[in-house]
């Protein structure tokens, strides 16, 4: 028996822009959705930020991505459909979508809303889905979910504004929160502006925390304090610079995703200071053993802490705090 086309396999017609190659080139592409289940939820998207994640993907960057790829994992759209025993949602409601919308939901990681860390998490596009074919993500017209790994978008938030927070914004609030990088008083970089960089910043504020943007370019410096209100700025290739900040940070959270390195930033931190990685670069970078046993210099981490309870209260707190900037 042949295979069905994409445009067969399931009953939905849906269209989209795909990857089809590595040359990350996205062309037209007609392919089918799942009819909803009984706990499925079909909307409408509306918008869909861009990862750098995507770029990743579409590139094959990271050697797994399958092909033809629909990228998208920051889906913000509106309920058009719900299986019959959908409890959360109903048709009308403006909902979100981030990077993952399966898992096995009995493991001890999905017992405490870490889904993320299941062994057979279902992400949002590029991955096998639980009847084997593959998962489109948010580059399209139309997504069906499972009830649980949708969040609801609160009325007050722009539906523009809440996709980025669906990634980018969850990536640097769960670090600052996890790592207790949040309390009034204490100090953070952010490395980086670009994305994650520019969220980053403003959570911190809203946190109350002292926020140090560094980067590479000087060009930057007004972005990061005049509208997003960091409280300093450091060239990172200015040795004068970073030399007399040297010790004076709680945290780094290096939001890079192209090779850089990293003993600089561990020299920024205090005594048990916490370097979070957030970036992913294509490329292994050097890390340097020495400076992380010398005294307990800093806590290297590479954060992926993102489980869907953290999500809603990633969307909350934009919403309480962050309007007014």
């Amino acid at each position: 028996m042949a295979e069905k086309s994409y445009e067969e396999e399931h009953p939905a017609k849906a269209f989209g822009w795909a990857a089809r190659d590595q040359s990350g080139v996205l062309s037209p592409f007609k392919f089918s959705r799942r009819s909803p289940g009984e706990k499925d939820v079909r909307l409408k998207v509306l918008f869909c930020g861009i990862c750098h994640t995507d770029l990743h993907m579409a590139k094959n960057e990271w050697g797994i991505s399958t092909y033809p790829l629909v990228p998208g994992h920051e889906i913000v759209g509106q309920v058009t459909g719900v299986g019959s025993k959908v409890e959360k949602f109903r048709v009308g409601d403006k909902v979100g979508v981030a990077g993952m919308i399966g898992s096995c939901r009995s493991c001890d990681s999905c017992s405490n809303n870490l889904e993320n860390y299941c062994s057979e998490v279902i992400i949002t596009y590029g991955a096998k889905d639980q009847d084997g074919t593959i998962t489109y993500g948010g580059y399209s017209d139309i997504m069906v979910v499972d009830e649980h790994f949708v969040v609801h978008i609160p009325d007050n938030l722009s539906l523009d504004a809440a996709a980025p927070l669906l990634c980018a914004g969850i990536t640097v609030y769960s670090p600052l929160r996890f790592y207790g990088l949040d309390k009034p008083g204490m100090h953070v970089g952010v490395v980086g502006l670009g994305g994650l960089g520019h969220v980053g910043v403003k959570f911190a504020k809203a946190m109350g925390v002292k926020v140090t943007v560094i980067s590479t370019s000087p060009n930057k410096k007004q972005e990061a304090l005049e509208h997003l209100g960091a409280d300093s700025f450091l060239v990172s290739r200015d040795q004068d610079q970073m030399q007399a900040a040297m010790g004076t940070m709680d945290g780094v959270i290096d939001t890079v995703s192209a090779m850089h390195p990293i003993l600089p930033l561990i020299s920024l931190l205090k005594t048990q200071g916490k370097l979070v990685l957030v970036g992913a670069p294509a490329k292994p970078l050097e890390l340097p053993v020495f400076p992380l046993i010398v005294g307990i210099n800093a806590i290297l981490v590479c954060s992926n802490y993102r489980g869907s309870s953290c999500i809603n209260a990633c969307i909350s707190v934009c919403v309480l705090n962050l309007s007014q900037h």
